[in-house]
């Protein structure tokens, strides 16, 4: 009688040489399928002039960002920036452990193929008498060469599963590269104004010590001619000596500043020199932000496309943990030579070879199988509120950087005015002094206030184009490029 040959049959084959058991027309793989998460995001911006929606689940960190800093129009920021991105130290760590992530990926890619090896062997054994004693004293060699085959029959996906995993993982590990360095060129650019406006107030405090010894000049000669007095030469040497010191405090700030930006570059401290700027009056115009600012720019922010990778990664290795209660088919395969003396070892009747699947089949396993189980759902659930607290981070960012910006454009208008009141108080007071009209304090209150509002406005301009960065950081990059409303464009259709 003829075994029968059935379809079943057929397919049952197919599935222990390929691995691969056809359940609903595919591949059978265990564990949920990855759904990108959803979120309840605002349709709009607060401020209705950056009016946009952002439809959330759907990151496009792989949009070029290009050189956002160069809406600043300033040549020693764009040679920091480049500087930075050659030698940065923590940016080529950043790379480093890329590197590792798809070395990783690229091993759990490869258990999805047989393994194959060579082992070559030799062996003597010396036989003890008492064992043979037909043979007496017995000493015998073995040469081996055999190819060793085995290949785990991923019958539950769980191989696939692994490399998913890990594929998703060196993704997150791209983006995280990409907020390593969207940080670094928001830092250096950060720290850069910051000391540009730093060097306008050290300018304007510099201006004012010149005043200040010019006035002690001034109250000494009036105290000559009988027209003063002691008290008011104190005053003034008194101002002199706190602007000096003022100076002196700036001086140190600068000092710091100049040796962070040299280690965000990459740079030794000891010898790195940025020129300062002698003109109290330095002032830059933050770069005007597009009316009707698109929330899909938020979808370029790395961190956000980070967490949804290590979100899909999770979701992998839910399977990976289920596939655990499942039993393991591997196939396993050896062909060689096998003889006692090296002469004979590769001759036709020294071959040897042996074929066989073994099966495993988890039956008692003290309850690891089910926590490790509950560990990857708990995990996964971890990584869906991680992601949906990046997108929340992520709208709050920019809300807060766009209301800094709208409070701090207007607050420089006012600060406009009180630098010019203040100026024409300090020359009505000096004025009024020399002609005897009022006394010396009045003028040491009138530049003292003079000096703060310089500062102050100094310090404005600073942090307007800070606030500019750190909303440009908050978007993911910048937003004058049409490359980039176009690549938007393209990946939301």
């Amino acid at each position: 009688m003829k075994p029968q040959f059935t379809r079943a049959t057929a397919t049952l084959l197919l599935t222990l040489v390929l691995g691969q058991p056809l359940a609903q027309g595919g591949a059978l793989t265990i564990g949920p399928d990855y759904q990108k998460p959803t979120n309840a995001a605002p349709s709009a911006y607060k401020a209705a002039e950056f009016a946009g929606t952002w439809k959330a689940g759907r990151p496009l960190d792989t949009v070029p960002r290009g050189t956002w800093w160069l809406v600043f129009g300033d040549d020693a920021l764009n040679r920091l920036e480049e500087q930075a991105f050659q030698s940065n130290q923590g940016f080529a760590a950043a790379l480093a452990r890329l590197e590792q992530s798809r070395a990783t990926a690229r091993v759990a890619r490869g258990a999805l193929l047989p393994n194959l090896n060579a082992d070559p062997s030799f062996n003597r054994v010396g036989y003890s008498p008492n064992k043979l004693p037909t043979f007496g004293n017995l000493t015998a060699n073995t040469f081996s060469a055999p190819l060793d085959l085995s290949y785990e029959v991923d019958l539950w996906g769980r191989v696939r599963r692994g490399f998913e995993s890990a594929r998703d993982e060196a993704q997150a590990s791209v983006a995280a590269l990409n907020t390593v360095l969207l940080t670094l060129q928001a830092d250096v650019a950060e720290n850069y104004f910051t000391l540009r406006a730093l060097d306008a107030e050290i300018a304007a405090v510099a201006g004012n010590v010149g005043l200040r010894r010019e006035q002690v000049r001034l109250v000494r000669l009036r105290e000559q001619n009988g027209l003063g007095n002691a008290l008011e030469i104190a005053q003034a040497e008194t101002e002199l000596a706190n602007t000096e010191a003022e100076a002196a405090t700036l001086a140190k700030h600068r000092d710091e500043l100049e040796n962070a930006i040299a280690i965000l570059v990459g740079a030794n401290p000891s010898g790195f020199k940025l020129a300062a700027l002698t003109d109290s009056g330095w002032k830059v115009t933050p770069p005007a932000i597009p009316a009707g600012l698109p929330a899909d720019l938020l979808e370029r922010r790395p961190d956000v496309s980070e967490a949804e990778r290590q979100l899909a990664a999770a979701n992998a290795k839910i399977g990976i943990a289920k596939a655990a209660f499942f039993p393991v088919l591997t196939l396993t395969g050896s062909g060689g030579f096998l003889s006692a003396d090296a002469d004979t070892l590769f001759n036709w009747n020294s071959r040897t070879w042996s074929i066989g699947p073994s099966l495993s089949l988890p039956i008692f396993a003290g309850g690891r199988n089910r926590a490790n189980f509950h560990r990857a759902q708990a995990a996964y659930e971890e990584s869906v509120a991680h992601y949906r607290e990046r997108v929340l981070v992520a709208f709050g960012e920019v809300e807060s950087s766009l209301s800094g910006i709208r409070h701090l454009s207007d607050r420089a208008s006012a600060q406009e005015r009180a630098v010019a009141n203040s100026r024409r108080a300090a020359e009505l007071a000096d004025d009024r002094y020399r002609s005897g009209a009022s006394g010396y304090l009045e003028v040491v209150d009138a530049n003292r206030e003079a000096l703060t509002t310089e500062r102050a406005s100094a310090l404005l301009n600073g942090q307007r184009l800070v606030a500019t960065v750190q909303l440009i950081k908050a978007l993911g990059g910048g937003w004058n490029e049409r490359e980039l409303f176009a690549g938007v464009t393209s990946h939301r259709r």
